[in-house]
C-alpha cells in the first residue's frame, strides 16, 4: 500500500503492519482514501474529523443541486402557430431553469382519428427547443393524450446548477454584509457621541471662564 502521512507527505509504499505502527505512534487512524488505486492509497488522519468534513461537503453538494421539477404544458390539435411559439418560449424558460417539460396534446371526440396532427406539433416543438433540450421520451399516446418529455441538455443543466450555487453563495454573503454595515453604523454613533461629549466639555470650560471673569470684576 502507498501511505500519506498526517502532514500530506507521501511516505511511499510500505506494508500494512508498518503503516498501522506509524498510525499508533502518531495517534492517528489509518484510513484508505483510494481503494481502487494500484497499490491502494492510505492516509494517517483523524477519522472522526475526516467523516465530519466529508459529511459537510456532501451536504453542501446536495444544497447546491437544485431538484428538477416537471413542468407540464397543454396543447390542443387546434393550437395555432402563434400560441405554439408562446408555449415554446414558456418551456424554454423552464428548461433554462433546470426543469423538465412535458408537452401534452389532448384529443377530443373525432380528433382521435388524426393523431398525426399531434405528432407533427410535438415534432415542431422539439425542433424549436433542440438547442437547449434532449428528448427524454418521444411522443407517446396514453389514452386521449399524446405526450413528449424534454429535459435540459448537459450544457444548460450545468449552467442552471452554477446559477443556483451562485444564488446560494449570495444569500450567505448578505448576513455578513449586514453585520459589517451594522458595525459601521455603531462606530459612527460612537464617534458622534464622542464629539458630543467634547462639545459639552467645551461648554463647561466656557462657563468656568465666564464665572472666573465675573469674580475678578467683583474683586
Amino acid at each position: 500500500m502507498r501511505l500519506i502521512d498526517d502532514n500530506g507527505t507521501q511516505v511511499g509504499i510500505i506494508s500494512i503492519r508498518e503503516a498501522l505502527q506509524m498510525a499508533e505512534e502518531r495517534g492517528f487512524d489509518l484510513v484508505e482514501v483510494a481503494p481502487n488505486a494500484v497499490p491502494p492509497v492510505c492516509r494517517l488522519l483523524d477519522y472522526g474529523k475526516f467523516r465530519y468534513e466529508q459529511s459537510k461537503k456532501e451536504r453542501e453538494a446536495r444544497k447546491n443541486q437544485k431538484q428538477a421539477e416537471l413542468k407540464q404544458i397543454r396543447l390542443m390539435p387546434k393550437t395555432d402557430d402563434h400560441d405554439m411559439a408562446v408555449k415554446a418560449n414558456q418551456a424554454r424558460r423552464f428548461i433554462l431553469g433546470g426543469n423538465k417539460v412535458k408537452f401534452n396534446v389532448r384529443f377530443r371526440g373525432r380528433e382521435m382519428a388524426h393523431p398525426d396532427i399531434g405528432r407533427k406539433m410535438l415534432e415542431q416543438i422539439a425542433e424549436m427547443l433542440q438547442d437547449v433540450t434532449t428528448i427524454e421520451q418521444r411522443p407517446l399516446m396514453e389514452g386521449r393524450v399524446l405526450s413528449l418529455l424534454l429535459a435540459p441538455n448537459a450544457k444548460v443543466l450545468k449552467a442552471a446548477q452554477q446559477a443556483q450555487k451562485a444564488k446560494l453563495q449570495a444569500q450567505k454573503a448578505q448576513p455578513v454584509a449586514a453585520t459589517a454595515d451594522a458595525k459601521a453604523q455603531n462606530l459612527d454613533e460612537e464617534l458622534d457621541d464622542e464629539e458630543l461629549d467634547d462639545d459639552e466639555l467645551d461648554d463647561e470650560e466656557l462657563d468656568d471662564d465666564e464665572l472666573a471673569g465675573e469674580d475678578e470684576k467683583k474683586g
